[in-house]
């Protein structure tokens, strides 16, 4: 492979961009797949590019709001029978789903090289990741979901069951930098309770999802119960807003605060993973090499382009010369490019405006005084959209990469004085949606990271710990939402809880023949009796 100087003496192994398609993505799978998006005939269309050259990948057609009000009405159509069907059933769909994704992961992981630019091994995560998630909640869901007795009013008297409902019809946005994790894993929780779902994918991945609904067809989901409606935000949101009776988003804080405002004027309930400035500390304790090695992984996968993945690290000041010659010269070993194999460590950025935003925090920060320890430049000989993975030093306050989220391959390194100096330094964020801390001693990892303001955080590990635990929550703090997915809340918040209470021989009122305050005086009682049985 030919090399591309990155900074000095680092060298990154480059492959040939590629324009065509895999053989197995032929003009007529792609007209089938595009046949489950609503859109009527003569609908205007949109062609989406590889990342990788900026070439046509395929040509499809956009849904409107007719076509958003015309989904919603054919879920609706549905949902009553597919929640009827019972849990079992549903939880058979997606464990044959599992098996499906697993056995033909090849096609997907082409998918998602192809539209988001990353590598393939940062695509196998997802592959993974929707397994995992389709297993889980599959085996999990029945007893998440199935009625609990719970304490009565009155022992004895009062029989109280505990229900979970199915909301009706759950809108998903979706995004474009983890277009399949980021689409099914939420819709897998979703269908499984009991649900039907519309949903709106990224234009620019929108294949990656079509190719999931179309596999979940394949495992025996029936027709219409999800639904998938391809356009801009700005074109379908209030439709989308206006049909669902919960919202699930993932993308930018601005959209989420104005999806927050809308489901509140509707009374509905929504879900939203938003931004991130996520941090990752290095104790006085820790093993350099281990921890360099980690930084790698937490800072570059996907490019950067990871609502969780690490854009600030924390060192000791006496620590920071040797953390970053180790952290700078594993970063010159990753290897980039374009294949459609395992061998390049990272791929491109996925958009023109992407690139754009790296590059403008980068010479922001160079031309404020940073410096530039490793990266800092596009890397054309490789593809249009490839950046040098970045580290930078001596970022401030007045540098637009210290507190916004620059989503790409750029990550600063500063320097605190002692464990406290370092959380109010992460905690300064606005943000707080992971973290991640390194240590050799595991028990003052995690007394430190439980100081973190971060929805998740990892001791030892980048994120993938923390997200891939999916029988715990995963969400944000801050500004980076409010919700949770993976875990029970996972699938219960697209449930309305419903209490059936049964009252037996005696109520709330006095028998017949008794006065009130003599009623009022055995209750009494009563419930002192309760209150000294408990304590005991």
């Amino acid at each position: 492979m030919p090399h591309s100087p990155l900074l000095g003496h680092e060298r990154s192994a480059a492959t040939t961009a590629t324009s065509r398609n895999p053989a197995w993505l032929t003009e007529k799978i792609v007209k089938r797949l595009s046949t489950h998006i609503s859109a009527v005939d003569g609908a205007p269309d949109t062609t989406h590019v590889a990342p990788y050259t900026l070439s046509p990948i395929a040509t499809l057609p956009l849904s409107n709001a007719v076509d958003v009000a015309a989904s919603y009405h054919r879920a609706r159509g549905v949902q009553e029978s597919w929640k009827q069907t019972g849990i079992r059933a549903r939880a058979a769909v997606m464990l044959r789903f599992h098996d499906l994704v697993l056995a033909r992961q090849d096609e997907v992981l082409d998918l998602i090289q192809l539209e988001n630019g990353k590598s393939r091994k940062d695509a196998f995560l997802e592959v993974a990741d929707v397994a995992i998630t389709a297993r889980y909640y599959a085996r999990r869901a029945g007893a998440l979901l199935k009625p609990h007795r719970r304490r009565g009013a009155l022992p004895i008297l009062t029989k109280t069951v505990e229900h979970h409902q199915p909301k009706g019809v759950i809108s998903v946005i979706s995004p474009w930098n983890y277009p399949f994790s980021l689409a099914v894993g939420d819709i897998i929780a979703a269908l499984l309770a009991g649900n039907t779902v519309v949903h709106k994918p990224d234009r620019q991945t929108a294949l990656t999802a079509l190719w999931a609904l179309d596999l979940m067809r394949e495992a025996g989901l029936p027709e219409f119960a999800w639904q998938m409606v391809l356009g801009a935000g700005a074109d379908l949101g209030d439709a989308l807003m206006a049909g669902g009776d919960y919202m699930m988003f993932t993308g930018s804080t601005d959209s989420g605060r104005r999806i927050a405002r809308e489901a509140g004027q509707r009374l509905i309930g929504c879900s939203l993973e938003l931004g991130g400035k996520n941090a990752l500390v290095v104790l006085p304790d820790a093993d350099l090499d281990r921890a360099a090695e980690g930084a790698v992984r937490a800072c570059f996968a996907s490019s950067g382009q990871l609502c969780i993945s690490i854009e600030r690290i924390y060192v000791p000041r006496a620590l920071e010369s040797v953390f970053l010659a180790k952290f700078s010269s594993r970063v010159a070993l990753m290897k980039m490019g374009t294949a459609l194999d395992y061998s390049c460590d990272m791929g491109s950025l996925s958009s023109p405006a992407q690139l754009a935003t790296v590059l403008d925090h980068v010479d922001d920060a160079r031309a404020k005084g940073a410096v530039v320890v490793a990266g800092g430049h596009p890397l054309p000989d490789i593809g249009p959209l490839f950046f040098a993975p970045t580290v930078l030093s001596g970022v401030t306050e007045s540098m637009t990469c210290h507190s916004e989220e620059t989503f790409g391959p750029v990550v600063s390194v500063y320097t605190y004085d002692d464990v406290d100096d370092a959380v109010r330094m992460v905690n300064s964020s606005r943000y707080g949606l992971n973290a991640s801390v390194w240590t050799a001693n595991g028990r003052r990892g995690a007394k430190f990271a439980a100081r973190l303001r971060a929805g998740t955080v990892n001791v030892n590990e980048a994120y993938a710990a923390a997200w891939a635990s999916v029988d715990s929550p995963m969400g944000g703090m801050g500004d980076s939402g409010l919700g949770r997915r993976h875990g029970a809340e996972g699938i219960l918040k697209y449930t309305e809880a419903q209490t059936v209470a049964q009252q037996r021989i005696l109520g709330f009122s006095p028998p017949r023949g008794m006065s009130y305050p003599t009623w009022a005086s055995l209750l009494t009682t009563a419930l002192t009796t309760m209150k000294k049985a408990r304590l005991s």
